[in-house]
């Protein structure tokens, strides 16, 4: 993709493009027998990746970088360079799931607990009369996996040849399986989803539309689950807009690139 398609915050390159035109997209890779990887990249994975330069290679070099956010759309105006919508693994999931359905795509579900995979298998299919999830796995919980166990869910994946790989291992983990195993992967469209699978069965609850689009759903989240979620939205992400104000300032007024 070029330059045009992407709106720099901070240091990370993020696709200006909404859930349509990226669900669209998807359908033109898929039938045009290419091969991307996709990042689904909220504020506090632009943030790590500001800190973190293989993280931050990782996002930049992939085909497709998502905005999971609201303050990432808020972002990209201050900057001016305005991205078009957000598209997040909770909606991309299940709406791309009525499109696959009637191109006849087939999906493969790596991640989430044990369990969970199969279940989300059998709802989108009962939803979605034809589409065709020819496979699921939840590996066992690990910090990082070994090379056994790597190689188990690659044969896994390329037996079955699915057109769109969707990850579930929380970010920034899922990201980095994918960018090491993507050549080794048999696929179109490898991505990274974080917890939408367990949203998506039901298993955890999304916050009411109304927060969703104000930007809201990190409290939600964190009233949810304060314990695992203080640090990212209360210490790490009231930094974001002041760094993207400072990014601005530099670009516009001194007419230097952000660090």
């Amino acid at each position: 993709m070029d330059d045009l398609s992407k709106s720099k915050i901070l240091n990370t390159c993020i696709d200006k493009k909404n859930l349509h035109e990226t669900i669209k997209l998807f359908s033109e890779i898929i039938n045009r027998r290419d091969k991307v990887r996709v990042c689904v990249t909220p504020v506090n994975c632009v943030l790590w990746a500001r800190k973190n330069e293989k993280l931050n290679e990782l996002y930049n070099l992939a085909d497709i970088c998502t905005a999971d956010g609201v303050p990432l759309i808020w972002a990209s105006k201050i900057l001016g360079n305005p991205i078009r919508g957000r598209v997040t693994g909770l909606d991309l999931l299940p709406e791309f799931s009525k499109v696959a359905a009637q191109e006849d795509f087939a999906f493969f579900f790596l991640g989430a607990a044990e369990g969970v995979a199969e279940r989300l298998k059998e709802k989108l299919e009962k939803e979605n009369p034809g589409l065709n999830v020819v496979g699921t796995y939840s590996p066992p919980y690990a910090k990082s996996f070994s090379e056994e166990e790597n190689q188990k869910m690659i044969d896994m994946i390329n037996e079955v040849k699915p057109n769109v790989l969707w990850v579930s291992l929380t970010a920034p983990k899922q990201d980095y399986w994918i960018y090491e195993h993507f050549d080794q992967l048999d696929v179109n469209i490898a991505i990274g989803v974080g917890a939408a699978f367990d949203v998506v069965v039901g298993d955890i609850k999304r916050s009411p539309e109304w927060m969703q689009k104000n930007g809201l759903e990190w409290l939600y989240r964190l009233i949810k689950e304060p314990k695992r979620l203080y640090k990212r939205y209360l210490i790490e992400a009231p930094q974001f807009i002041p760094l993207v104000f400072i990014q601005a300032f530099r670009e516009r007024i001194l007419g230097k690139e952000s660090n």
